[in-house]
């Protein structure tokens, strides 16, 4: 066997959003040697095309394993079609030029038997260098223009709901639909009100709930410390309850801890995997850096105050810089109405992880977002997760999106630009 590398780019004179919005259709079929080219999901809802190209009966299909959008980056790995092939992984990305318009990357890297390698090479540049120059044709008189948000207004009929059991716990939910149960977990500082406009962009396609963690509003802290296999139990007895024998779980924070946990625990419950702010929580900290974290957290409440005392010094680490006073006052809301007893069973919970997370366990789709002005998950940390996740697990198909303008809880200060993301993901791991 023999490893070839090969590397094209090229420069369209358009604005990168413009060039993107072209080549990043993954299934598009805007590549002159593609005949006709159709869109598949394997068993773990990862997205292939399969196509044929021009002159050839060949049938050729390619996984997608990686895309952002914020990045305008994909990248997808050979399934079928090169003979001689044992591996072969490509990327393709959109950045701005030095002197304006773009730059288009496209390179590949691939193991043959030697007799084929280097012809599998040869023909990957001529497909790479073919499809830079039509991008940049097909780009070059477009003018740029901003991609509409999505709106949706569906104003959904919410339901409070009381799961019995030690402790009860409280959700909100949507009308019953039948599929997957979309479940939304809060951060440390939060509740599930947090999710309300997330509830109503789901609600006209799926059932969805956002659940009050242990001793937050409606739920009732349980008789013992909180540990994470507490909170997964929880996930487990809501799914139950709800009649959903699978789920996409959808965290904040805490909450994205959290899931991911679960996802240690239950992959096969899990349709996809949406994970807000953070990822491993403070599972890959030492024991003194979580001490210190979880003492100087501590140190308000051993002086006798409460979270709503230091909630406007949590809001302010919490907020983006465009934050407006309504976003403000719900971030207020949502943490001086913790208790301090649960504020304090969430942080003692959150400084013992019980594992370092195996990322080669997700074999769901996942999706990665954070804010542009996230202090507590900055988005070089957590694009750094997401290409861990990818090198660990050969059958995950990962998305990361950065949220432009907003600081850690982002669902709440760019609910638009978080729910068009949010509901793409879901329609197509769920179909």
């Amino acid at each position: 066997m023999r490893e070839e590398r090969v590397q094209v780019s090229g420069h369209s004179t358009a604005d990168p959003a413009v060039v993107w919005a072209v080549a990043g259709d993954f299934c598009g079929a805007w590549h002159p040697a593609v005949a006709e080219i159709r869109a598949e999901r394997d068993a773990r809802g990862a997205l292939i095309r399969a196509f044929t190209a021009k002159g050839d009966d060949t049938l050729y299909r390619e996984r997608l394993v990686y895309w952002s959008d914020s990045d305008r980056v994909l990248v997808y790995t050979h399934l079928e079609g090169i003979a001689g092939a044992e591996s072969y992984v490509a990327r393709l990305e959109v950045v701005p030029g030095e002197d304006g318009g773009s730059r288009i990357e496209w390179s590949a890297r691939l193991t043959a038997e030697d007799e084929r390698a280097g012809v599998i090479a040869a023909g990957t540049r001529a497909i790479f260098e073919m499809g830079i120059e039509v991008l940049a044709e097909l780009t070059a008189s477009a003018a740029a223009g901003e991609a509409s948000a999505i709106h949706n207004d569906f104003d959904a009929e919410l339901e409070t709901v009381f799961i019995g059991g030690d402790p009860r716990l409280a959700i909100t939910a949507t009308p019953p639909k039948s599929g997957p149960l979309v479940l939304f977990l809060h951060g440390i500082g939060g509740g599930r009100t947090n999710w309300r406009r997330q509830l109503h962009a789901v609600a006209p396609r799926l059932h969805a709930a956002a659940l009050d963690l242990r001793g937050y509003g409606d739920s009732q802290l349980g008789p013992s410390q909180s540990m994470v296999d507490d909170y997964c139990l929880d996930i487990l007895r809501i799914m139950e309850n709800l009649g959903a024998s699978r789920v996409v779980l959808c965290g904040l924070s805490y909450g994205s801890w959290i899931a991911t946990s679960f996802a240690m625990r239950h992959p096969d419950k899990l349709v996809g995997l949406v994970l807000s702010g953070g990822c491993t929580g403070m599972s890959e900290a030492g024991v003194e850096e979580r001490e210190a974290f979880r003492r100087s957290r501590e140190v308000p409440l051993n002086e006798g105050k409460t979270p709503a005392d230091f909630a406007p010094a949590v809001v302010n680490v919490l907020a983006g810089p465009y934050a407006g006073e309504d976003v403000r006052q719900k971030l207020f809301d949502s943490m001086a109405a913790i208790p301090s007893a649960t504020y304090r069973d969430a942080l003692t919970c959150f400084t013992n992880p019980p594992e370092r997370f195996d990322f080669s366990k997700l074999i769901m789709p996942v999706l990665m977002m954070t804010g542009e002005f996230d202090r507590l998950a900055p988005h070089t940390e957590i694009r750094g997760v997401a290409n861990r996740i990818v090198e660990a697990a050969p059958n995950a198909s990962v998305r990361f999106e950065v949220i432009a303008g907003a600081g850690h809880v982002c669902n709440v200060e760019r609910p638009d630009a978080y729910n068009a993301i949010l509901t793409e993901f879901l329609s197509e791991v769920i179909t």
